[in-house]
């Protein structure tokens, strides 16, 4: 069944790669019940409502700092002024309980004891924090990808026993260079990511979790991916990390050098590499104790408060008397990267652009509802714009752990993150990514794998707008974009759901991405696209369906 499955994808993923490859038609009219809310999406709304949001006066929207307060108030009175109902136990707003951390890299480090040595490893040779004060130490186990996916028959946990161990783990999935791997040809999966990973090994017992790049990567490693990025990543002070009060991942984690990684693997059955390599040809979990090799992972915090986010949350009911019952998201997140000294992190295309788009897609659909001549959607519609992305997607993971409305019944997730802006090259995409020469009409999605019938109706949307849509990123494992935005919590919850992107550039995460640079015709045209999409979700008799299993190839 799964040879099945994957046979059947991977010739969906065939049809879809074709969309990036063809060029814009001509735009036919839009059903003439959608017309009244359609006409309210407009560029000069778009701009001023962005312009206050990505303003010196917002100081930035620093997650805990006033002006994100002042973001979350404002969303929240637009919902209200669009005849919103409150989606929260009669509030617009779901709160969010955080911890704010900063670690103190001076008192932090990963030590090595064999044969009664020990040798210790700080930043920049070792990467993380945790919430708490924490020292762990323990036996270390070699357990590959860190990855169990029984639907493929693949478990690096197989043979081995983790329970009171620390864990190391190669970084990625198996096989991303071979576009017939059974996860996702050459794209990620939900597998990749460290969250789910060290999930999968508090589950299997572990205490800890070290993390390396793999050594046969054909891409930079995450701490060489951020080092590109620059601007928030290379301030002064260091921005403050922040997690869930209440998270279900209570285990620390470290991303260690490569050099750090070799010390820790030397009494392993193989040199790294081989292991990968084997573990790449065979799929067979290498998995094993390393001899004489004990680990502790010791964090001190220099800081460690509590506080409160909110996300923003609205609700338009559907119409239909069973429909109702079933959702369609339409999200984004409010927050950015605040101040430092007297520099302001605007955020205006992430995620000034998201948040202003909700909105409007909220006055839009309440617009049509109102008016004599238009149409109401049958399933309901859940507008959010949550808390604290920057951070590591809290807001979203809370609520996917604290669902305002039954996730199983979510029938399609429309996230906004970055719609405003031509994609240009930036030194994070360069030699990673080929741009296409002309963005200027271009709308990256990301996430088509997990559901072709998603794709389909975007695309059948798109004649009535006209923008040439991309799936580049699904196809793509250096950047770990399918991780990066509130989508991914969903995806994790099986349901369809989709980033829509305009791509990076080099104002991303640095004092220069301000209003002024936004192209307001471009992303009026994705809200329109979104409009009309989130009318199709709400209306179809079969919504889409989610693929679990995306491999782009049989085995």
């Amino acid at each position: 069944m799964i040879r099945m499955k994957i046979a059947l994808v991977g010739a969906l993923v065939l049809g879809l790669a074709m969309f990036a490859q063809t060029p814009a038609q001509a735009p036919t009219a839009a059903p003439v019940r959608l017309s009244p809310g359609l006409a309210t999406i407009r560029e000069d709304t778009l701009r001023a409502d962005l312009t206050f949001l990505a303003s010196d006066a917002l100081q930035g929207r620093m997650s805990l700092q006033p002006g994100d307060d002042v973001a979350i108030q404002w969303i929240a009175s637009e919902f209200a002024k669009a005849g919103l109902q409150p989606a929260a136990d009669g509030s617009y707003l779901q709160p969010v309980e955080l911890v704010e951390y900063r670690g103190d890299r001076a008192q932090s480090f990963v030590s090595l004891r064999r044969s009664g040595n020990e040798k210790q490893w700080k930043y920049p040779d070792i990467l993380g924090a945790y919430r708490a004060d924490v020292d762990v130490s323990a036996d270390v186990v070699f357990a590959g990808y860190g990855i169990t996916a029984p639907e493929l028959s693949y478990d690096d946990y197989q043979g081995i026993d983790a329970h009171g161990k620390i864990v190391l783990i190669f970084d990625h999935e198996p096989q991303e260079n071979d576009p017939k791997s059974i996860f996702n040809g050459t794209g990620n999966t939900r597998y990749a990511t460290t969250r789910v990973k060290v999930l999968n090994a508090q589950a299997h017992g572990a205490v800890g979790v070290l993390i390396v790049a793999e050594p046969n990567r054909k891409h930079p490693s995450n701490q060489e991916r951020i080092a590109r990025i620059g601007g928030s990543a290379t301030r002064a002070v260091p921005l403050p990390s922040q997690a869930l009060a209440n998270d279900e991942l209570h285990i620390p984690a470290a991303v260690i050098s490569d050099a750090a990684a070799k010390e820790f693997l030397a009494n392993a059955a193989a040199p790294a590499a081989e292991l990968q390599s084997a573990i790449d040809r065979t799929l067979k979990a290498q998995s094993h104790a390393l001899p004489d090799t004990q680990a502790t992972i010791h964090y001190r915090n220099s800081s460690i408060t509590n506080g409160k986010s909110y996300n923003v949350v609205g609700l338009l009911e559907g119409s239909d008397p069973k429909l109702k019952a079933e959702t369609i998201l339409f999200s984004a997140h409010h927050d950015h990267d605040g101040m430092s000294g007297a520099e302001i992190w605007h955020g205006a295309d992430d995620n000034g652009s998201g948040s202003v788009g909700v909105v409007a897609l909220a006055h839009a659909f309440a617009a049509n509802v109102k008016a004599r001549t238009g149409a109401k959607p049958k399933r309901s519609i859940l507008f959010v714009v949550f808390a604290a992305e920057e951070r590591g997607l809290l807001g979203a993971f809370y609520m996917a752990a604290h669902p305002l409305r039954p996730l199983d019944t979510t029938r399609a997730m429309i996230n906004f993150d970055m719609i405003g802006r031509n994609e240009t090259e930036s030194e994070q995409t360069k030699g990673l990514l080929e741009i296409p020469a002309d963005t200027s009409n271009r709308l990256n999605l990301i996430g088509a794998l997990y559901s072709p019938d998603y794709s389909r109706t975007v695309t059948e949307e798109n004649k009535h707008i006209g923008l040439v849509l991309d799936d580049r990123f699904d196809h793509e494992a250096a950047l770990n974009v399918f991780f990066r935005s509130d989508q991914f919590p969903f995806v994790l919850h099986n349901v369809p759901a989709f980033w829509w992107f305009t791509g990076f550039h080099p104002d991303y995460h640095h004092t220069t991405d301000t209003a002024e640079k936004i192209n307001y015709v471009k992303m009026a045209k994705i809200l329109r696209l979104a409009y009309l999409t989130g009318f199709r979700f709400a209306d179809e008799v079969v919504p889409p369906k989610f693929v679990a299993n995306p491999g782009a190839g049989e085995k």
